[in-house]
């Protein structure tokens, strides 16, 4: 088998992983049977840390002994946790299965990117990463856009039906993740695991760049996330349930078609100032769609995703350029670590503003500790000058 078929495995592997036909709803759902936003935010929670306590350990697993293993253990939770979350009868089976779908985030977080930049890398192809890239992330965006097809549809009639049938489209993961090809040069990787971490951490004090592009990658991950995934709650506030779609799909088609034409705009505009200016538009939408909640305010913030994927790409390919190759992954895994446990934290936070005020508050407070963020791009850029 060609390498290259591993991109036009991933193409495909990267859309059935986000085929969730419950994901424009997923905090409606877990609210639901959990009883509040605090313990619906907390299944997202409870996702995001263990998905940070095990990111390291599987990085470095994937760094040891392989991208294509790795990608079949995280193809296997994925089914797993996908089948706890539509028997769903409990708060305590959510939980389960927001322990295998962190399990299944953290082999794939990391290793993923690092498959692909292996797989150019071998073939010669690496300057063609930013823009596959680009491309193959945009198949998320398009099976979340399809999946808020299926809320449109269903949504006004059984949110269960939705959860029942997010079941295949992981099984096919699982079937798909046999066909990757290792890299050949990460084939048969060995060491000691502790010294491998240990080069890592070292790496991330000493290189300045990777510091920056690090931190200001957590918070925008923890904050940005959180707020994404809270934003049906108080959607529901403003629109019936099945009209969330629509704003999910015109979010969804958005981002894709950022992602997908990001190359493209890196090439012609300073990456870090997309950043800033992506940062500054999208506080100055949210925060005012929150202050002022209307039937618009789904609409306006759903604009905030046209940049999504150009600035996703830029980040990305700014860090991998400081990584080293034998600690890709597992920088990876670090970076992505950090992320999740913000986000753990801030989305019981958030679900426990909720209940004690309203979303649109919740929202609005999010919104206002993310402008932090803007001033960690400002000193990205003096140093990309």
């Amino acid at each position: 088998m060609s390498l290259h078929k591993n991109i036009k495995i991933l193409k495909w592997f990267n859309f059935f992983t986000d085929f969730k036909l419950y994901a424009p709803i997923a905090i409606i759902y877990f609210a639901t049977i959990s009883g509040s936003y605090a313990l619906g935010m907390s299944i997202l929670a409870i996702t995001m840390i263990s998905s940070a306590i095990f990111e390291v350990p599987t990085g470095i697993f994937s760094d040891m002994i392989g991208r294509r293993k790795t990608v079949i253990f995280g193809a296997l939770s994925a089914l797993l946790y996908a089948i706890c979350y539509a028997i769903g009868q409990s708060y305590l089976i959510l939980v389960i299965g927001a322990l295998f779908e962190g399990l299944s985030r953290s082999f794939y977080s990391g290793n993923d990117d690092a498959l692909l930049y292996d797989t150019l890398a071998e073939t010669n192809s690496l300057e063609r990463y930013d823009e596959l890239l680009g491309k193959l992330s945009a198949m998320f965006q398009v099976a979340l856009a399809i999946s808020a097809v299926f809320v449109i549809i269903f949504g006004g009639w059984s949110l269960s039906l939705l959860v029942w049938l997010s079941i295949i489209p992981q099984a096919i993961c699982f079937i798909l993740s046999f066909y990757f090809q290792e890299p050949k040069s990460h084939s048969n990787k060995s060491g000691n695991i502790f010294k491998h971490l240990t080069i890592a951490v070292k790496l991330f004090f000493s290189n300045k760049k990777l510091r920056l592009l690090s931190i200001s990658s957590v918070l925008g991950y923890g904050f940005g996330e959180a707020g994404y995934q809270f934003q049906s709650a108080f959607y529901s506030t403003l629109w019936p349930i099945w009209a969330i779609g629509v704003a999910k799909i015109m979010s969804n088609i958005g981002a894709a078609a950022s992602f997908h034409f990001s190359d493209k705009l890196l090439k012609r505009f300073n990456g870090i100032k997309i950043l800033i200016v992506d940062d500054i538009y999208t506080r100055i939408i949210n925060i005012f769609s929150t202050v002022f909640p209307s039937i618009f305010s789904p609409i306006l913030m759903s604009t905030t995703s046209l940049s999504f994927g150009v600035i996703t790409v830029a980040k990305n390919t700014l860090m991998q350029k400081e990584f080293t190759d034998e600690q890709r992954a597992t920088m990876g895994s670090l970076n992505s670590f950090a992320g999740s446990f913000v986000f753990g934290v801030l989305a019981i936070l958030i679900g426990v503003a909720a209940d004690k005020t309203s979303p649109a508050h919740a929202l609005l407070g999010l919104q206002l500790f993310q402008l932090i963020n803007i001033w960690f791009y400002f000193k990205l850029l003096k140093m990309y000058s």
